[in-house]
């Protein structure tokens, strides 16, 4: 009994690992991007080692078993973001993210989403490792296609805001409403879709829980027939900077 009491003493001692604060990313989003999305890199330069101090602090602060599922995946999703507007502002000025790919020096490296630029827990991660490798491996929610930003103008809009835990369903929800109804990346009617390359490129994400069409009908503003016309437009890979 004495040793029992003695090992229940030690586990309700041992330090419950902390979340890192997202509110001096929140603060670089607010300033350096507009409502569209659109970023202000020139500007965002300034602040670079303010974002470099901020990756550092989330390095540190990796996730741990006690965190909830939507603790986890802000972490991830703020460290994705973050990651992306950090290689930009390393190359820029640049045409598109994929302008990178030429300029990469490292062997077996071809793409800048294969740079491993994020180390945590004594692993290096690329951004094809974060998002393949940890998010669309370990949560089931479709949503986030909307919420990582590979900084093209094709892609979601980047939130002028970090994502925080306690809204992060709300955020998640608004963001992929907000993609739909952009008319520049979606074209949406009841008989007929143009949608962005996204839904093709990770259609299963989206058939989960039955059709792509029955995922989209959660969040359009349009009611979509079960035998709309499907086709997909192209993808415009031009940075997204204001």
């Amino acid at each position: 009994m004495k040793y029992l009491l003695v090992l229940l003493i030690l586990i309700s001692t041992v330090p419950v690992k902390a979340q890192p604060s997202h509110e001096t990313f929140d603060a670089l989003l607010k300033k350096h991007v507009d409502g569209d999305g659109g970023v202000n890199y020139r500007a965002f330069k300034s602040d670079e080692q303010k974002l470099n101090s901020y990756l550092e602090t989330l390095k540190q602060n990796a996730p741990s078993d006690s965190w909830s599922n939507d603790e986890k995946l802000t972490y991830w999703i703020n460290t994705y973001n973050a990651l992306t507007i950090q290689l930009i502002l390393k190359y820029y000025p640049v045409k598109s993210i994929k302008d990178i790919g030429s300029s990469i020096q490292i062997p077996f490296v071809n793409t800048p989403w294969d740079i491993e630029c994020f180390e945590v827990n004594d692993k290096e991660l690329s951004l094809n490792n974060i998002e393949h490798g940890i998010i669309r491996k370990n949560f089931e929610e479709p949503r986030i296609h909307f919420a990582l930003v590979c900084a093209a103008v094709s892609c979601p809009k980047l939130l002028n805001e970090a994502y925080e835990a306690s809204r992060l369903d709300a955020q998640l929800t608004d963001q992929t409403k907000s993609f739909l109804a952009n008319t520049s990346k979606n074209k949406i009617s009841t008989d007929r879709l143009e949608l962005s390359k996204i839904f093709n490129w990770y259609g299963g994400d989206f058939r989960k829980n039955g059709t792509l069409i029955d995922f989209l009908n959660q969040y359009s503003s349009v009611e979509i027939g079960k035998k709309a016309k499907t086709s997909f437009m192209d993808y415009d890979w031009s940075l997204n900077e204001q």
